[in-house]
């Protein structure tokens, strides 16, 4: 099955070449409940044997609301066990992604809260678009911590200390602020985040997409390991690419002084 055959309720899908467009489309607020969680996690298992797709766009189809994180009626409706088990599935397709040697790219130009910035964070690159939204992981404000990945994903990108700080405040920024801190790598007029987020998955989707991918894997599932197993790791991500007719062409392309045509060497 290709994502192009699969029905879906609560994300439209739509390819730009070889980039897909997840959006993002349970009104009012896009909050996770496990039917959404569900249906994500079958996108991102497709998106991995679908060769049509090269690389992912992460955005909203809401202007307001990229997504403000878990659904509090599940949380407040349901059982404990079932409500961790759905944390548990979201993890699980997170990382997912972060294993998918396809690159993800967020498109964040509404409110970002809770899990839907957790979301966020386990894409490998995140762009942001000016206004008047917020970002943050108020948790703490129901007793509780971030589930879907938070405390890991905040960790690892601003340093355990502050990251503990954020938490507890449960403070809510500017994109501004969040790009300053490291949660976005780049800001932009709101008009051009779509444009600016296509232009970097298409320079992804567009090159030498394996071996893009594999630069992925030996980040983030490299940094995890000790230096000497993520150095072995990387080897064997190498070895794999020499013999590929990308690698072959991008040699070639240098020896003839022209720019080489990705997808197309024999």
């Amino acid at each position: 099955m290709a994502v192009a055959d699969l029905t879906l309720k609560n994300v439209t899908t739509e390819m730009d070449g070889n980039v897909l467009i997840i959006r993002l489309n349970r009104p009012p607020a896009n909050a996770h409940d496990l039917e959404m969680i569900r249906e994500l996690e079958t996108l991102v298992t497709e998106v991995r044997f679908d060769p049509a797709v090269k690389a992912v766009v992460l955005t909203s189809a809401n202007d307001r609301f990229f997504s403000a994180g878990a659904d509090i009626q599940v949380i407040r409706d349901f059982p404990g066990e079932y409500v961790g088990l759905l944390s548990q599935t979201s993890k699980e397709m997170m990382m997912k992604v972060r294993a998918t040697p396809k690159v993800y790219v967020a498109a964040v130009g509404g409110h970002c809260m809770g899990g839907g910035l957790e979301l966020a964070l386990c894409c490998d690159v995140r762009f942001a678009g000016k206004g008047s939204w917020k970002v943050g992981l108020p948790e703490v404000n129901l007793g509780l911590i971030p589930g879907e990945g938070g405390t890991q994903f905040l960790g690892r990108v601003v340093g355990p200390s502050r990251a503990l700080m954020l938490m507890v405040t449960a403070e809510s920024f500017s994109p501004e602020r969040a790009t300053e801190l490291g949660l976005f790598d780049e800001l932009v007029e709101a008009q051009d985040l779509m444009p600016r987020a296509l232009a970097f998955a298409h320079l992804c989707a567009d090159g030498p997409s394996q071996a893009i991918g594999f630069m992925k894997l030996a980040l983030t599932e490299g940094l995890e390991m000790p230096i000497h197993d993520s150095f072995a790791y990387e080897r064997h991500l190498q070895n794999q690419l020499f013999d590929t007719a990308d690698s072959k062409e991008g040699v070639r392309a240098f020896l003839e002084k022209r720019q080489p045509q990705w997808g197309k060497g024999k």
